[in-house]
């Protein structure tokens, strides 16, 4: 990652995962489990959270909507796709609230970065941005 790409990342209030990401944090992480064990763990650290409140879930699209209030006012959307039995990506969108500076000072990633870190404790890792080497 080049360092305009670093200071774009440092200087927004938003960031999301994908497997195509240039920070080689922030692509797609695989696990191995299915898409209704996945929503469950996920919502069961978020439980565990101070902080964090879970608006909505939605099995049938596997999407967990979350308010975060822990340090900074963010919504993170939390995206569980299962691509292969037992193969399921698990992808998030953290938006933080604006301020009068349009910069979160790099909030958002950690926030996502954390919740892989708890994830990878609970499930089994078994890769990142599986669905590019296809």
């Amino acid at each position: 990652m080049g360092l305009f790409q670093k200071a774009q990342n440092f200087f927004s209030a938003h960031a999301e995962t994908n497997d195509n990401h240039h920070d080689e944090q922030l692509k797609s992480r695989y696990y191995k489990t299915n898409t209704k064990n996945a929503l469950k763990v996920v919502q069961e650290i978020l439980t565990g959270l101070n902080g964090y409140k879970i608006t909505s879930v939605s099995e049938e699209r596997g999407e967990i909507s979350v308010l975060v209030s822990s340090g900074k006012q963010a919504l993170m959307i939390i995206t569980v796709i299962t691509i292969r039995p037992f193969e399921t990506a698990v992808d998030f969108s953290v938006s933080t609230d604006t301020t009068m500076l349009p910069t979160d000072f790099g909030f958002s990633k950690r926030v996502i970065l954390d919740m892989y870190e708890r994830l990878d404790k609970q499930l089994i890792f078994i890769g990142t941005s599986l669905s590019e080497k296809m």
